[in-house]
């Protein structure tokens, strides 16, 4: 009976040193999926691209409050995943491509917008499992965009810079906002304003046709 007791005791023990196996299920997916929340993992070297949700524009307006700017009716990015570790956790990407087009602008003595170019791409690009997106120039770099205006006087190019942007992305349809991401102009004539502010609103994000989510 002792030497039951003591065998029955030892066992015990032994069990309590064995680590805990995680119930069917629970295994932690990554910060980036498809499909759904917690869906098929989204593989590094997948190709992210959003169009400018329906019914928006992209703006770069003056000040964070006023309307007057450049506004366009089609915007696009692209971007490559390098990193989706393990949520909660932050994913990384490369932005390659971020495009404009359908350009206006109601600036006095602008008759219209020739182009607006992307520089010094591509952009390091974080996500993180609260849905921070934060766009990063190459260091010792900047975000720079150049918008040509066709005008009275002929075209002029202004060239804006900023450190970098951070949006918010949402599972509900899949979209990055950025809201009132300030520039400043580093050249250009009077025409050009002082300041820009970005505003956009991407959705759907997809790779390869699937909605991608933010775990």
């Amino acid at each position: 009976m002792r030497t039951r007791t003591l065998l029955s005791l030892a066992a015990a023990a032994a069990a309590l040193t064995l680590p805990l196996a995680a119930p069917a299920g629970a295994v932690a997916g990554p910060v980036l999926t498809t499909g759904s929340a917690g869906g098929t993992p989204v593989a590094v070297g997948a190709v992210l691209s959003a169009p400018l949700a329906s019914g928006t524009a992209a703006t770069f307006y003056s000040s964070a409050t006023g309307t007057s700017g450049v506004s366009c009716t089609t915007s696009q990015f692209s971007a490559t995943v390098t990193g989706n570790p393990t949520a909660p956790g932050t994913a990384t990407e490369s932005l390659t491509a971020h495009t404009f087009a359908g350009c206006t602008s109601n600036v006095s003595g602008v008759l219209g917008v020739n182009s607006i170019t992307v520089q010094n791409l591509p952009y390091g690009t974080t996500v993180t499992s609260a849905g921070v997106v934060t766009v990063s120039p190459p260091s010792g770099s900047t975000i720079r965009t150049t918008v040509s205006l066709r005008t009275l006087l002929g075209n002029v190019s202004c060239v804006y810079q900023g450190a970098g942007l951070t949006g918010a992305a949402s599972n509900a349809d899949n979209s990055i906002t950025f809201s009132n991401q300030p520039f400043s102009k580093v050249s250009g004539s009077s025409l050009c304003f002082s300041n820009a502010y970005f505003s956009a609103k991407y959705a759907p994000v997809t790779t390869s046709g699937a909605a991608v989510f933010v775990n």
